[in-house]
């Protein structure tokens, strides 16, 4: 690469796999309030392959070509105009813009307020698996279900990336946290500070779960509209995998009445049951977070919270990391190691 180009994994299209790949592309420089940050690593979520699909244009369009990612964390390189909360030299990480993504690729640029200074107690490759699944937790426990000292929650499949740091979260707000998992997953999720973990290989939730205080659905379908009668009446469900409603357009989104009434078309069904049950429903967009991320790394030097990696590839293998992810099959989060990649 020269002064001015970097590699990065760009979105050519809305596809499968194909749709994108790794190529040579201008390096980019920071505008007033950003950071130009040399990225280490980048962490996987699957809201990069439904945005790799396409699944999410409704929600945002990018213009591509577009480079790919939402998390990294990295060394800041250089300061835009404004900047004064970092300096060259300092260890970050960060949950991108979501209208701009960007994080697969050597260098990215992120505004001030959206990033912070790395925990001090861990590496790179784990500092990148932190920013979107632990903001999307801290965010749906904490702001929106309101947890707190003696609360009932159950977490379904909370293994996965945002699952174990649900469990550790909920703990840390006083929770009594419910769990389903595989054999596979159970000591993970034990071991985390999970009080009840059902096998759902082996049992049904809903036939042993009754009067939960609230609950934060991650695996959508079956899973969610079975979840909203193990939650007592009056209590809520909150759900990063179900349908967007009218709230998630305007709160979430800041759009209008089109897409809250596109959203209120798509969560019909799901809001009828949750009416059925007397439970509320919210679909929760994380937003990214400068000062939460600092409140998390806190948490995670303090030994409060430990973020679970499952593997790491190297970005020439970040067709494969993809391939991964979507099995499914993830204990903790998907990271791709970026530094060094073009030597």
């Amino acid at each position: 690469m020269s002064a001015t180009t970097m590699l990065a994994f760009v979105l050519t299209r809305y596809g499968g796999p194909d749709a994108a790949e790794l190529r040579e592309v201008p390096r980019p420089r920071p505008a007033r309030g950003e950071v130009l940050v040399r990225v280490h690593a980048a962490g996987l979520n699957p809201v990069d392959y439904k945005t790799r699909e396409g699944m999410l244009k409704v929600v945002q369009r990018y213009p591509l070509p577009a480079v790919m990612g939402n998390e990294l964390s990295g060394v800041v390189e250089a300061l835009g105009e404004g900047v004064t909360s970092f300096k060259p030299g300092d260890r970050v990480f960060a949950r991108m813009p979501k209208g701009a993504m960007g994080a697969l690729a050597e260098f990215a640029v992120v505004p001030e307020k959206f990033q912070a200074k790395m925990p001090a107690s861990i590496d790179f490759n784990t500092a990148a698996g932190v920013p979107l699944a632990g903001l999307t937790a801290l965010q749906a426990l904490r702001d929106e279900l309101h947890l707190g000292r003696g609360s009932r929650v159950f977490i379904p499949g909370g293994a996965g990336g945002v699952g174990t740091f649900a469990i550790q979260l909920a703990k840390w707000l006083g929770a009594e946290v419910t769990t389903t998992a595989s054999p596979r997953g159970r000591a993970l999720v034990e071991g985390l500070g999970a009080d009840v973990v059902i096998d759902y290989t082996k049992a049904r939730f809903e036939e042993h779960l009754r009067n939960m205080d609230a609950a934060f659905d991650l695996l959508g379908g079956e899973t969610l509209l079975k979840t909203f009668a193990v939650v007592k009446r009056g209590g809520k469900v909150v759900s990063i995998a179900g349908m967007p409603e009218p709230e998630t357009a305007r709160k979430d989104l800041g759009r209008g009445l089109l897409l809250s009434t596109l959203f209120w078309f798509a969560s019909y069904k799901i809001r009828a049951v949750a009416r059925k049950h007397g439970v509320s429903y919210r679909y929760l967009f994380m937003h990214p977070d400068g000062a939460e991320l600092a409140e998390l790394a806190g948490l995670i030097d303090a030994g409060t919270i430990r973020p679970i990696i499952d593997r790491v590839f190297p970005f020439k293998d970040v067709a494969a990391a993809f391939d991964y992810l979507e099995t499914g099959r993830a204990k903790g989060k998907v990271v791709v190691e970026i530094k060094g990649a073009s030597g």
